[in-house]
């Protein structure tokens, strides 16, 4: 092939000039220059991004401790610098461990494990330290004490870049006021310009993590925002679990098949993934076979009719046997094969050798591997119709000319005639079954072996020579059919796999293992390495910081994607105190980890925007985008492995599995929203209708009286009675107080009613009296049927005076005259 390129003319040693400058380049240094992949890219969210994985790291510090976090967080302006001081209870770090863990990037304990964490990398705090460097020249000054030692451990570090190790400037021992505890003090470039933000983040940690204690100190805030825990129960604790099957991509599993110490495929399988057990092991392997090996076809074996005599076959093919045993092996051979439906070439080897051993036992009489081949071979022509070479078979001494009436053809005929549509014809299914069989006997070997891609060709060749030649068509879906047919009836080999190494060393190899392995139907991953909030938790921190009339909330079941299991929680907060204006406030988490930035980017936020918000009551201008109103959205996301679009981890890649789980969760949580605003606008419908009612009412009454010139009618019960209200209404006769209670509705009512009186009562009908403090509290807690009544009495002084309480019946159910 000829190629046409300018040149760079005749000066020698230019390769060797440009390899000079060449060199190895720090994963500290890269950062260096690309601080914005990690959420530094400006002074006001590098602020927010340095407290987020300090604080990321005093949470799990101290629940893997399992201690309750109490997180402290200071800000303080010094000159043209910030300076940012966060503390933790945690359980202190070694002195031999602290220098890597705050000055080397890449530098962890949980990258390679399989559990929920809010970190992975190594990266996070390490890099607040770079940036704290890069911008301001000071180093890192860490102070940590391990629980248990009397003095703390006093560092002062930068990162060295070109080497990505810490360089340490101060290391001594020093008296520290905390038992246990990191404490970290970062000088940077930074400005406050977004407040909202880290406010946002310290307020939504708190929601998403109510066994905390967090308190921030800030410039300009008159006094610390302090958020108390909510519970004192610590998250679940996670196991790490094992790679699962369907979650490991080709190079990595080459890596796991050169790293094990399993000999067998097998052993591997059992011991290196999650889920897998002999069975599903044997699974995969068959799986395996199947695409490594491919699958051997099967055919139909002669019936009584046929001229197809298997057991003449067999006779012939042994010899020096005597006659006694060679008919035996001969009959054994005929009648085993003639029970099956459909037999294989491997099959037919088992039934061979199986019988071989039988009569081998009754005569005394060996049958050696030779023999048992031969008799296998002839077995097998006399079943196919065709010998080892391909060739057709005469298996009598006259056979008509006519192709479809081999044995071989009329098998392919039948898989094609059921395979296929009523609409082909008898000739159209012939010329199939036709052209498949001669494909079939040009495959290697005799004992018709192919892999499904294979087959797929095949089964398209021959449906195209078929078109050309006889004018039948067969579309992709009748292709398909008949392939599947032909697939489903086909065996697997009981050929050995092959090792682990050679697996390993065979590139296509290990791709088969993986397709077989993905198309394996294997258990989810088990859910102990996850720790979800529980549905309880998150209604209890969206209870704690937001004041509102409804909460609800809902955790789904665990679901996988790409192998790692993942588990979605949703919340909701409505009316309150929470801003009418404007659209909802949208809360993301992973990882129990506020996701502050990039909000339009994230599928948590396509998923809100996709839901018909109008159907559980909020507002959504144009049906679709953001809805409007006084509520609060919370979606947290929590997986060993979350797929977020950025190293800056700010949004959630768009993923179909997890964007249904978000949909399901938020629509969960939303029915109850909806309930709860149709039951509040039906109580509002009937405030209205019983105002109105209470004026009108009268008016009526004193009509009726002036136009009848009669007494005015007793209205005192009507409006309980229109509205189908309870009613409570108090009688007192010369010392003895009636409360009656009617139920005018169509349930039953248990109420709640208390009467506070200012003296002593006495001979009380049911419920309890309790005397506080000169006033006594009379209780009663009937249930009261539909359209039924009870009357509640005691005695009490003349000049007493009453103040009752009902309860258990919405107010706006409630018609109270005592």
């Amino acid at each position: 092939m000829t190629s046409f390129q300018s040149t760079i003319g005749d000066e020698e040693g230019i390769a060797e000039e440009l390899a000079e400058g060449q060199r190895e380049i720090s994963i500290a240094e890269f950062f260096e220059k690309n601080k914005h992949m990690l959420g530094f890219d400006s002074g006001a969210r590098g602020l927010v991004t340095a407290v987020k994985e300090a604080v990321d790291n005093a949470l799990d510090a101290t629940e893997e401790a399992g201690v309750l976090p109490d997180i402290y967080i200071e800000i303080e302006e010094v000159g043209d610098y910030y300076r940012l001081v966060i503390e933790d209870n945690g359980p202190g770090i070694t002195k031999e461990q602290l220098p890597k863990v705050f000055g080397k990037l890449l530098y962890g304990s949980r990258f390679h494990a399989r559990e929920q964490n809010r970190g992975q990398q190594g990266i996070g705090i390490s890099a607040a330290v770079l940036y704290s460097q890069l911008t301001s020249g000071q180093p890192a000054k860490i102070t940590s004490r391990p629980k248990g030692q009397s003095r703390a451990q006093y560092f002062e570090l930068i990162i060295d870049t070109d080497t990505n190790e810490p360089e340490i400037r101060a290391d001594e021992e020093t008296t520290w006021d905390r038992p246990h505890g990191t404490r970290i003090e970062l000088e940077m470039e930074a400005n406050m310009r977004a407040r909202g933000q880290l406010h946002d983040y310290v307020k939504h940690t708190a929601v998403v993590n109510p066994h905390a204690r967090i308190e921030l100190r800030e410039p300009g805030l008159d006094e610390p925002m302090k958020f108390e825990r909510a519970t004192d129960e610590l998250p679940a604790e996670t196991e790490e679990i094992r790679p699962h099957p369907h979650g490991v991509e080709l190079g990595a599993l080459i890596k796991m098949l050169a790293a094990t110490e399993s000999y067998s495929l097998s052993g591997f399988l059992q011991e290196e993934f999650t889920r897998v057990g002999k069975k599903t092991a044997d699974s995969v392997i068959d799986s395996f076979r199947d695409v490594f090996y491919g699958r051997e076809l099967s055919w139909s074996p002669p019936r009584a009719h046929d001229d197809r005599d298997v057991e003449r076959a067999v006779a012939d093919a042994v010899a020096n046997k005597g006659a006694e045993a060679t008919t035996a092996f001969a009959e054994g051979v005929a009648e085993t094969v003639a029970n099956h439906d459909h037999i294989t070439r491997s099959e037919l080897a088992t039934v061979v050798r199986n019988v071989a051993e039988t009569v081998e036992g009754d005569t005394g009489k060996t049958f050696g591997e030779t023999v048992r081949e031969n008799a296998v071979d002839a077995a097998w022509a006399a079943i196919t119709g065709v010998d080892a070479d391909g060739e057709a078979v005469d298996t009598a001494e006259e056979r008509d000319d006519d192709p479809s009436e081999s044995p071989f053809v009329a098998d392919t005929y039948a898989l094609v005639d059921e395979a296929t549509s009523t609409r082909k014809d008898d000739a159209a299914v012939q010329a199939m079954a036709d052209a498949l069989a001669r494909r079939f006997l040009n495959l290697d070997g005799d004992a018709f072996r192919i892999t499904r891609d294979d087959l797929d060709r095949l089964v398209a060749d021959a449906a195209s020579f078929v078109a050309e030649q006889h004018d039948a068509t067969f579309g992709e879906t009748a292709r398909e059919n008949v392939a599947d047919a032909v697939w489903s009836r086909a065996r697997t080999v009981p050929d050995d796999p092959p090792k682990v190494r050679e697996i390993a060393d065979d590139r296509d190899a290990a791709a088969d293992l993986l397709e077989a392995m993905r198309e394996t139907d294997i258990l989810a991953p088990p859910t102990d390495c996850l720790a979800p909030i529980t549905a309880e938790l998150v209604e209890a921190g969206l209870r704690k910081e937001y004041d509102a009339d409804f909460y609800a909330a809902a955790t789904r079941d665990a679901e996988v994607h790409g192998g790692d299991p993942f588990i979605v929680e949703a919340g909701i907060a409505y009316g309150g105190e929470i801003p009418a204006e404007g659209s909802v406030d949208l809360l993301r988490f992973a990882n129990r980890v506020p996701l502050v930035y990039q909000r339009g980017a994230c599928a948590t936020t396509d998923v809100i925007k996709s839901i018909g918000w109008r159907n559980y009551g909020l507002d959504q201008p144009g049906g679709s985008g953001m809805p409007n109103g006084p509520a609060v959205i919370s979606i947290h996301v929590a997986s060993t492995n979350v797929p977020f679009t950025s190293e800056s981890k700010d949004a959630i890649a768009n993923v179909p599995a997890i964007e249904d789980e978000i949909e399901l969760a938020i629509r969960e949580a939303a029915r109850e929203l909806k309930s709860f605003l149709k039951k509040r606008r039906s109580m509002q419908q009937r405030r209205e209708k019983q105002n109105v009612l209470g004026t009108i009412l009268p008016e009526m009454a004193d009509k009726v009286s002036e136009v009848t010139e009669r007494p005015r009618p007793d209205i005192s019960g009507a409006l309980a009675r229109i509205m189908n209200n309870v009613s409570v209404e108090r009688e007192v006769d010369d010392g003895t107080v009636t409360l009656v209670v009617e139920n005018h509705s169509g349930v039953n009512e248990q109420v709640e009613i208390t009467d506070i009186v200012s003296s002593e009562p006495t001979e009380l009908s049911d419920g309890t009296v309790v005397d506080m403090d000169g006033e006594w509290f009379v209780q009663w807690t009937p249930e009261i049927p539909a359209g039924d009544e009870r009357e509640l009495t005691y005695r009490v002084a003349d000049d007493a005076d009453f103040e009752v309480s009902v309860g258990g019946v919405e107010t706006e159910k409630l018609t109270v005259n005592a």
